[in-house]
């Protein structure tokens, strides 16, 4: 599995960038890019963001890769999943009905386990 450094490494590669290339786009030194690159030192949020904006990808990405991939192996039912990924889309009052609902759920679920002891 690709690291936050071998993405950032390929990315810049893919642009035929040096580190000094990316480093003058981002505000940094080649030498930190390097120790990003080279799996040493992980990037603030800041920087990681200019990075991604210079490299036109997301943050999401340089972090996890495919986001879609990151959430498939976090979630295996992947009809769950793309239901989450509507509720995602609602209004901020909807998504806490939907989510005090998963919560009651989940606390009687662990109350029948707790029972059946």
């Amino acid at each position: 599995m690709a690291q936050l450094s071998d993405r950032i490494l390929s990315l810049r590669k893919e642009k035929n960038w040096s580190q000094s290339d990316l480093a003058k786009m981002v505000g940094v030194t080649y030498a930190q890019i390097g120790r990003y690159e080279t799996k040493n030192t992980q990037p603030s949020a800041e920087v990681l963001k200019k990075i991604a904006d210079a490299l036109n990808t997301s943050t999401d990405y340089l972090m996890y890769g495919n986001k879609d991939e990151k959430a498939r192996a976090a979630l295996e039912d992947t009809e769950l999943l793309q239901q989450f990924k509507e509720v995602e889309k609602m209004n901020n009052e909807d998504k806490k009905t939907i989510k005090n609902i998963i919560d009651a759920f989940i606390k009687r679920s662990k109350l029948l386990q707790i029972a059946a002891l």
